[in-house]
């Protein structure tokens, strides 16, 4: 499935339907909830990004990088064992064009992040308030440093610690989604029951390894955002 430039969620509504009605017979069970961090509470639009690697010499970038899938370099770069300077070493491979500046890659690399939409913090908090809440998030130290310098720029906090009882960037625990083993990390550090856990990604892969470990699952999407996942679930 390619992206569809027109949308930041490249999903139909009968994806959306299947990760999410299975698991509502349970919402008064839920007393945990993990979220992820990319279209669920900050914005982001893949097609950004892959239209400006192309501008950098990419031929195939949707193919190199995608809402999907990626190729090994991405992979890596997310589970922190590839470091900024390596990354954009490899991207300057990729476009085969060795005189690009850093900060020429971290542009095209951050074209895709959009920003938190208003309203967004204080429906974490009031998540918080309500039950245990944790951020699961695939990123990078690029994207990261980027997201913090907005999210203090914006909302004048310096990180996402304040809105979740604990925060799991892949780069830092060296492990990425779908993996099976960052879920298993984060039930297990935090005793965590499968079974009373809610998880809201916006990548049906992600939900799919989730829900093969017991975990409960709801796909974030433009036509069913964290918002309107909490009303249906009841969860406030």
């Amino acid at each position: 499935m390619l992206i569809k430039s027109a949308t930041l969620f490249p999903f139909d509504d009968a994806i959306i339907d299947i990760c999410n009605e299975k698991t509502k017979f349970s919402m008064q069970k839920i007393e945990n909830i993990i979220l992820d961090y990319g279209n669920v509470i900050f914005m982001i639009n893949f097609v950004r990004s892959q239209e400006a690697f192309t501008q950098l010499g990419i031929a195939n970038a949707d193919e190199v990088f995608a809402h999907h899938g990626q190729i090994a370099l991405f992979d890596e770069f997310d589970k922190g064992n590839v470091s900024p300077a390596e990354f954009r070493d490899g991207v300057r491979k990729l476009t085969n064009n060795f005189k690009l500046t850093d900060d020429d890659i971290d542009e095209a690399w951050n074209a895709l992040l959009i920003g938190v939409p208003d309203g967004k913090h204080e429906l974490l908090l009031a998540l918080k308030e309500n039950y245990r809440t944790f951020l699961l998030s695939n990123n990078n130290a690029i994207h990261y440093a980027y997201c913090m310098q907005h999210i203090q720029a914006k909302y004048g906090v310096a990180d996402n610690s304040v809105f979740f009882e604990k925060t799991y960037y892949s780069h830092l625990v060296g492990m990425r989604k779908p993996d099976a083993e960052i879920f298993q990390l984060v039930l297990n550090e935090m005793n965590l029951v499968p079974d009373r856990t809610l998880f809201v990604d916006d990548s049906p892969q992600h939900l799919e390894a989730a829900s093969a470990l017991g975990i409960h699952t709801a796909l974030c999407s433009a036509k069913n955002p964290l918002e309107k996942i909490v009303k249906d679930w009841n969860l406030l």
